[in-house]
């Protein structure tokens, strides 16, 4: 089986595309959503193309930190950072947003989260491979499996959080 690069999962969120926004635009909040992040450090307190924080991460016993950088923060339509480790890129991480309601009495929103693996080539690529291997205990070849199905419980629960307001 070929390597998958890139992942991505939808879900369709009865509410408008504001809420879903003001769900997923603060990464502190990823700990509520993420099986794998229990906690979020920010660099500030905006959140807005260019800030920094740290994404504290787990699966079983295996404990790591990655570095994000926000690269994309508009309200209604999207937000995504980049991920990396020891000052090499590992990932661009997002969501998009989109208004789906035919009816403006009943808002729904098509909420994508997506995944792109930055380690394909260049400086250190196969060295943040093999430090994910061991940090995460998940081999570069099975991360996409991983993520799709953490996107999947991740999407649910922003789903859930916010149709139960």
């Amino acid at each position: 089986m070929e390597r998958e690069w890139v992942v991505e999962e939808s879900v369709t969120v009865g509410a408008g595309a504001t809420a879903v926004y003001g769900a997923i635009a603060d990464p502190r909040r990823m700990a509520e959503w993420s099986p794998e992040v229990f906690a979020v450090w920010v660099r500030g307190r905006a959140i807005t193309p260019g800030t920094r924080f740290a994404g504290f991460n787990r699966i079983g016993w295996r404990v790591w930190f990655t570095t994000c950088q926000v690269t994309a923060a508009v309200p209604g339509e999207a937000f995504a950072f980049r991920v990396s480790s020891f000052g090499m890129p590992v990932a661009l991480w997002g969501f998009r947003i989109e208004n789906i309601a035919d009816d403006p009495s009943a808002p729904r929103t098509r909420l994508t989260e997506y995944w792109e693996d930055l380690r394909r080539d260049g400086r250190g690529a196969a060295f943040v491979s093999l430090l994910g291997r061991l940090f995460t205990g998940v081999p570069a070849d099975r991360r996409a499996a991983v993520n799709r199905d953490g996107m999947r419980a991740t999407l649910d629960r922003i789903r859930t959080a916010i149709e139960r307001g």
